[in-house]
Parts: C-alpha cells; sequence; structure tokens
C-alpha cells in the first residue's frame, strides 16, 4: 500500500490548535483520519483567484501534507454555490421545493471536478490509495479514471442519498450514479442511504448487490459500505478538560444563575430543523410553566453560506422566532432563548457542552451529526446531560441510548425536553455510558480504518 490521499471540497488545518477550532464535521473527521494514517489531503483553498492555474499551495505538518488550489469566481459561483449547494445538498436533503436546476451550474461542476483532477494526477503514485468526500466531488474519479489512473478510488457520501422517486427530479440522475460507479469503493453514513442506493440501481440499471455488498458493473466490481464517521473522541475529552474549556464552563455556570441550559450548535441551514426546534420550545414553555424562568435555550447558529439568498432568510426568520418567544415568555429576569450568530472554537463549545443538561440534535434530514457526538464525550461522566436526537439523522443508528425524536412533531420534541429535565441521574449516567462506549469505540480512527480496509481489499 501506498500513501492515503485524501480529496475533499475544502481544507483546512490538521491541526486542532492551529486555527482549525471553527471547522465542520467534515474537517475535523478528515484530519483526525490523517493523523492515524499520514499522507496528503487536496482541495480548494476557499480562496479566489482572477484566472485557474492549477498551482498548489502545499504545506506540511508531520506526516500530514496538505495541497491547496484557488478557483474562480466563476467556479465557486457555479460549481459550489451552484450545483453543490443548489441543486445537489437539497436534493440530497429532501428538499425538492429549494432545489434549483441550472445547467451552467451543471457545466460549472463538471469542470472544476475535471480541473481538481487534472491537478491531482500529478500528486498521485502508482500504489496510492485515493479517498475523495462528499457531494462536491462524485465526478472527481471518473475524471481520475479518464486520465488513465488505476489506483484504488473510494468515495464517501457524508450526506443522505435520497429514494429514487426524488433522485428521478434531477435532469442528470443516470450520469451522476453512473460517475460514482467508477469508484473501487463507496460509502454511505446509514443503511436507509445505501438501500435507496441500491434500489436506484435495481430499477434503472438492473443490478443486485451480492451478500459481500458488491455490485458489478461493465466488467468491475464495486464495493458498498456503510461506516459511520466518527469523532476523535479522545481528543476532544482532552479538550473540555483543557483550561480553555473548564474556564467556559466555569463561566457558563455562572451565567446560568442556577438555571437549567438547553443546548442547539448548528449551522444556518434549512436541514437542521432550528425553526422547528424552537417551535417544540415554545410548547414546551406554553404546557410547562412550572418550567419558566428554570431554563433556558442556548441556540448557537453560525453563518453558513450566506452569499445564498436562502440561508438570509432562514437568519431573518429564526431572529424573527425567538424574538416573538421571547417576547411572549421573557420576564425582567430571564430570557427563554438565547441566539447567536456566531462560530466559537472547540474548546469553547466543549466548554458550553459540558455545562448543558440537555442537547438538541434534531435535523429534519442530516448525515454526521459531529454535534451530538461531541456533546456526549464532552459530558461529565457522574452527573452527565441527555442527548436528544431525530430519528432522521445519520447518527440515530448508532446512538440509540438518546432520545430518539420526530423533529417534525413540536408535541413529541416537547414532551422529549421534559422527560430529559426531569431524568434522574442513574438513568442519564446508563444511558450516557452506553453513547459513550460508542463514540469512543467508534471514532474517526474506527472509521478511517473500516473505509481504507475495504479500500484494500475491494476487487476490481
Amino acid at each position: 500500500m501506498g500513501r492515503l490521499i485524501i480529496v475533499s471540497n475544502r481544507v483546512q488545518p490538521t491541526n486542532p490548535d492551529d486555527g482549525g477550532g471553527s471547522q465542520g464535521g467534515l474537517s475535523v473527521a478528515l484530519s483526525a483520519a490523517l493523523r492515524e494514517t499520514g499522507g496528503i489531503w487536496f482541495g480548494w483553498s476557499g480562496n479566489v483567484t482572477e484566472h485557474f492555474t492549477g498551482g498548489i499551495h502545499f504545506e506540511k505538518s508531520g506526516d500530514i501534507t496538505t495541497a491547496i488550489v484557488d478557483l474562480e469566481a466563476k467556479d465557486v459561483e457555479e460549481y459550489y454555490s451552484g450545483y453543490a449547494n443548489c441543486t445537489i445538498w437539497p436534493l440530497f436533503h429532501y428538499r425538492l421545493d429549494l432545489a434549483h436546476y441550472d445547467r451552467a451550474f451543471a457545466n460549472g461542476y463538471e469542470r472544476v471536478n475535471q480541473r481538481l483532477a487534472e491537478t491531482l494526477i500529478p500528486l498521485v503514485e502508482q500504489d496510492d490509495l485515493v479517498w475523495v468526500n462528499d457531494y462536491h466531488l462524485m465526478p472527481l474519479g471518473d475524471h481520475i479514471r479518464k486520465l488513465g489512473r488505476r489506483n484504488r478510488l473510494g468515495f464517501f457520501l457524508h450526506i443522505p442519498w435520497p429514494p429514487m422517486r426524488l433522485l428521478l427530479s434531477l435532469p442528470s440522475h443516470r450520469q451522476l450514479v453512473e460517475l460514482l460507479l467508477a469508484y473501487d469503493v463507496v460509502g454511505f453514513q446509514a443503511d436507509d442511504w445505501l438501500q435507496s442506493f441500491l434500489d436506484y440501481l435495481r430499477v434503472q440499471f438492473g443490478l443486485e448487490m451480492d451478500e459481500d455488498g458488491r455490485v458489478a458493473w461493465n466488467g468491475r466490481t464495486v464495493q458498498l459500505v456503510v461506516c459511520p464517521v466518527g469523532l476523535d473522541a479522545e481528543e476532544f475529552k482532552a479538550i473540555s478538560l483543557s483550561e480553555a474549556a473548564q474556564t467556559v464552563h466555569q463561566s457558563m455556570v455562572k451565567s446560568a444563575a442556577g438555571r437549567t441550559m438547553i443546548i442547539g450548535v448548528d449551522r444556518l441551514d434549512h436541514s437542521k430543523g432550528v425553526q422547528e426546534r424552537f417551535q417544540a420550545y415554545e410548547r414546551l414553555l406554553s404546557t410547562h410553566p412550572e418550567l419558566h424562568e428554570q431554563i433556558y435555550l442556548l441556540q448557537i447558529s453560525p453563518p453558513s453560506r450566506d452569499e445564498l439568498g436562502q440561508y438570509q432568510e432562514i437568519r431573518s426568520g429564526l431572529e424573527a422566532l425567538s424574538g416573538h418567544i421571547n417576547g411572549a415568555y421573557a420576564s425582567p429576569r430571564w430570557v427563554p432563548i438565547r441566539y447567536v450568530n456566531q462560530a466559537y472554537d472547540r474548546a469553547t463549545l466543549a466548554g458550553i457542552y459540558r455545562a448543558a443538561r440537555v442537547a438538541l440534535v434534531t435535523p429534519l434530514r442530516d448525515g454526521m451529526n459531529i454535534v451530538a457526538k461531541e456533546y456526549v464525550a464532552a459530558q461529565d461522566s457522574d452527573d452527565p446531560g441527555v442527548l436528544i436526537l431525530s430519528r432522521f439523522a445519520g447518527a440515530a443508528a448508532q446512538l440509540t441510548e438518546a432520545l430518539l425524536v420526530n423533529p417534525y412533531s413540536s408535541e413529541e420534541v416537547s414532551e422529549a425536553i421534559a422527560q430529559a429535565l426531569a431524568m434522574p441521574r442513574p438513568e442519564r449516567q446508563r444511558r450516557w455510558q452506553q453513547l459513550n462506549d460508542i463514540v469512543t469505540s467508534q471514532d474517526a480512527g474506527w472509521w478511517c480504518k473500516i473505509f481504507v480496509s475495504f479500500l484494500i481489499e475491494s476487487p476490481r
């Protein structure tokens, strides 16, 4: 086996102490995976250049080399803001009403993937494993094949795969699936999404998966796997015990003034279900007046793709809803919702998680749910909090000792919050211990080893 080369849309520092505080779940997971194996992390820098040159900026940290390229403004508009985030993202999160189909977007998506493949090829040696990540880069493997490389190629999808009836709305749906079949291994977060992919293959291609999870296609074999992304749990536990996190924890406890904190941490996005969460919290306040002035919800929602109008609308809507709830229920001494539009580093989040009695991770449809695992890892084992998790979250099949809820039901979510607030310590400890066992054993290293083992062993 040669090196591991990981490709993702964005590349961020692999050292968590070097600017990685506000990394998203994917960046955190990939950083942890590369620390296990060493290798190269290739992708877009996040910067814009006047003309794409294919010039690569290298940085080395220990056994890991990051290799980043700049994209043109048109590339960002069509590939990233356009096809990836206005077409694929809403469609794959079951939001046909928000999906926008534009031929220029599709052309930009294809163009950028070809450019990235041509730029990556000189870095790839014969025995290297190439592991492509997420919905921005589904065509990359096919372009690498067309450039003559026969390296083992793997692809992992960090978001849901939609049911066939929804995917058929995409004009190039068959081409997109064929592009994925260029890989040797295709990985999914949850079995539901692998089954949706298989349904499409069965109906549209007449293909079946064998008992080993393999599909035969055009003289090749494609291995399909389910292996949920994990957290670097030990690292996050250490962060939660750091002086910085402890300082934040103490500050949060002091500012709570004896009240119980409920925490939500989500990017501003339609899929996160924050509006539905606020509505469930309002229902809790209306049906449990005894909780007034005893609890508060801290919702942290850093901006996400704020150049897109629909995300600005989400922000405006949440600000209006939180203002409505606070106006209806606040007293001179108490504000029911603290709503914050800022990103925080991991030590700050760890301190906040540890101070929260309840965590709400209630997406309408979502993939990794790293926040849920961070919350578990940050808890005090002697007096842990309670995780409330959407049944439609990618982590729901793993974290079964959370209180699982239907995020569309304000009644069910509000009842779960009341249950969590009243839960006795022995039950909280029992649930947390089982959740912690999963988070610790099925961590980022486990995820990396599982996927790479399939990539090494997958037949041609």
